[in-house]
């Protein structure tokens, strides 16, 4: 192994969970870069891998990638990893990549487990494209105008969520989104009470509300596409047209839809056509 700075993937649940080459890896190289040191050494010790860890965190991510740059200056071979899955995606690492290139050394990729590729694979959603979205917004109002954004988008929506805020996101997005769409809602993946199930968007709530259970662990909700618009009437789009000129999307869309009784949705989705045209 040459000296460069290896990203390397780790099991989202399950320890066995990790390839061949990601434990060769981590069993051969200096450093160790991690979320949280105790959570790390858990996964290390249960594989018998006595590497020397390092903290690297949302909240000392510059310092920390400062301090991997100098050992990679000092010849030495350094792997990073967050508490699950890839590092940064929807995980911290990516600020300590950018500064390890920007230094001038190698990055090697060193695939593994994923969640939201997990749940995907699991949900039997037959839409061609996906957009991986990751934790929406904490504040109420910033994550609804998120979602009303995402409204048109014609791939399945996949989002990670905590479980302290699943019961809020997964009402937000049975108001604001299609009802005819569908949502999978997968919960403890590769853990002991992995659960993936899939509904009516307009069902979800009742269906977490249900069992409190149904509100632990961590998540990943998957959104299918919207269904094929219909075409809109004439009169609907001439209004919207002289809306748009005057006002911002959403509220162009709104107005439009409390005159033409014609659903807001759709109507956001041909302002936003509109505007891109």
């Amino acid at each position: 192994m040459e000296a460069a700075l290896y990203v390397v993937a780790t099991p989202i649940g399950n320890l066995d969970d990790i390839s061949l080459r990601a434990l060769r890896i981590l069993g051969e190289v200096d450093l160790v870069a991690c979320e949280d040191t105790r959570h790390a050494r858990q996964l290390l010790d249960h594989h018998g891998i006595k590497a020397s860890t390092l903290a690297l965190h949302q909240h000392n991510e510059n310092q920390a990638a400062h301090k991997l740059v100098e050992q990679l200056a000092a010849g030495r071979r350094v792997a990073l990893i967050s508490d699950a899955g890839t590092p940064g995606v929807s995980d911290p690492g990516a600020r300590a990549v950018a500064a390890v290139r920007r230094a001038g050394f190698k990055v090697v990729p060193v695939p593994g487990a994923n969640a939201a590729v997990a749940a995907l694979s699991a949900a039997g959603l037959p839409d061609p494209r996906f957009l991986f979205v990751g934790f929406l917004p904490a504040k109420v109002g910033a994550r609804r105008t998120a979602i009303t954004e995402l409204a048109a988008i014609e791939a399945t929506l996949v989002f990670h969520e905590a479980p302290h805020r699943v019961r809020e996101t997964v009402a937000d997005l049975a108001e604001l989104l299609d009802p005819q769409r569908s949502i999978v809602i997968a919960r403890e993946l590769t853990k002991l009470f992995e659960q993936i199930e899939v509904m009516p968007l307009a069902e979800a709530p009742a269906w977490l509300a249900a069992d409190a259970n149904r509100e632990r662990g961590e998540f990943v909700l998957l959104v299918s596409a919207p269904p094929p618009r219909q075409g809109m009437d004439a009169e609907a789009e001439r209004v919207l047209k002289t809306l748009l000129a005057e006002l911002p999307v959403k509220q162009a869309a709104k107005l439009a839809a409390e005159i033409t009784g014609q659903p807001k949705n759709a109507l956001y989705a041909r302002a936003l056509e509109l505007k891109g045209d």
